[in-house]
């Protein structure tokens, strides 16, 4: 099982709000999931970022793959070494 640390869209159309999840690759974007590490808000000027640092770190280090957009995320969060 390959497990992916990506976003899943929230909120209503044209107004985005994303959640930064732990989920099987093979699962849809907003399917189901294994566990929620934080929040991301693009519409508020700067953009908000929620994470729970610890653990990101945790399933990183347990193998778990970043897609590139939360890669850039974490970094902005200061979660990636």
């Amino acid at each position: 099982m390959s497990v992916k640390i990506r976003l899943r869209r929230m909120g209503a159309k044209k107004k985005p709000f994303y959640r930064i999840v732990v989920a099987d690759s093979r699962s849809p974007r907003d399917g189901r999931f294994i566990e929620e590490l934080g929040t991301y808000d693009p519409l508020q000027e700067p953009s908000v970022i929620k994470v729970d640092l610890e653990k990101a770190n945790q399933w990183i280090a347990n193998g778990a793959q970043p897609t590139e957009t939360v890669k850039k995320l974490l970094a902005a969060a200061g979660a990636l070494e």
